[in-house]
């Protein structure tokens, strides 16, 4: 079993950066790693992911602003997020899939507010 522990969430003001941090809890082949958000009322959405090999996806609604990042020795997914908009108010949950099967983090709430 492998626990992912999410740190960075918190509150923003709109136009603010936030780095958001997904360690697994142990060593691991991870192929694929990514954030995902559901706010209120809505489904989840995937928001960037980012493979092995460094190669990157995003979600239209955050290219250009959120960056998605890796250290394949640490385990560790990375997305700094910055020019924030209330709208990217969510729980913000990272993903990490292996050759078995994937895991979720327990999610850490993203708030942008003035």
């Amino acid at each position: 079993q492998v626990q992912l522990a999410e740190s960075g969430g918190g509150l923003a003001q709109p136009g603010g950066s936030l780095r958001l941090s997904c360690a697994a809890s142990r060593s691991i082949f991870i192929y694929l790693m990514a954030w995902y958000r559901q706010a209120p009322g809505k489904q989840r959405e995937l928001v960037a992911a980012i493979n092995r090999g460094q190669n990157t996806n995003y979600a239209d609604s955050v290219k250009g602003r959120f960056t998605i990042s890796r250290d394949n020795a640490e385990n560790t997914v990375y997305l700094q997020m910055n020019s924030l908009k209330p709208e990217d108010t969510a729980v913000y949950y990272c993903k990490v899939t292996t050759a078995l099967q994937s895991y979720w983090g327990q999610g850490t709430q993203v708030t942008i507010s003035s």
